[in-house]
């Protein structure tokens, strides 16, 4: 199985994908490590941020999702891409909570504010059901322990029989 954990930055992805990589054995591709490790992207020093082009991230994660199983892709930008997987989670918390996250991570008010911005609207959701339809399952993770969200997860595997 080919699974992607998404949402907006702060809401727990690297966290619930390494450890659900774990209790699955399964293999965790962080989009952002394999940007820089396949070429894929340029580093902005005004933004200080990589600038991933989201047609080559797509094509360089299907190729090498192409014949793998057992594999998790973990990061905020694949909700808008179309890669080759079975299911796709979306990590939500609460907008107050997600700027507590945020602010303690030391990111700019900028970008908290538009963080925050997103995950109030919805955007990662609304994007991941345009490209995954009936594949996406929306995880709340607000109040829960990184345990109890992978047993979330596990549940909904066992569901589609994984």
């Amino acid at each position: 199985m080919r699974l992607l954990i998404t949402g907006t930055p702060g809401v727990g992805k690297t966290t619930i994908a390494k450890a659900l990589g774990k209790r699955l054995k399964y293999t965790v591709l962080n989009e952002k490590e394999f940007a820089v490790k396949a070429g894929v992207g340029e580093w902005d020093a005004e933004e200080n941020e990589l600038v991933v082009p989201l047609g080559k991230l797509e094509k360089a994660l299907n190729s090498e999702l192409a014949g793998k199983d057992n594999l998790i892709v973990e990061g905020h930008i694949a909700c808008e891409a179309r890669l080759k997987v079975d299911l796709a989670f979306v990590l939500r918390v609460h907008p107050e909570l997600l700027e507590l996250r945020l602010e303690g991570k030391k990111y700019g008010e900028e970008k908290v504010q538009d963080n925050v911005f997103c995950e109030g609207i919805d955007y990662c959701l609304k994007h991941a059901k345009r490209r995954y339809g009936r594949k996406v399952r929306e995880i709340q993770c607000g109040g829960k322990g990184i345990k109890e969200i992978v047993d979330i997860i596990v549940t909904e595997l066992e569901k589609v029989g994984a």
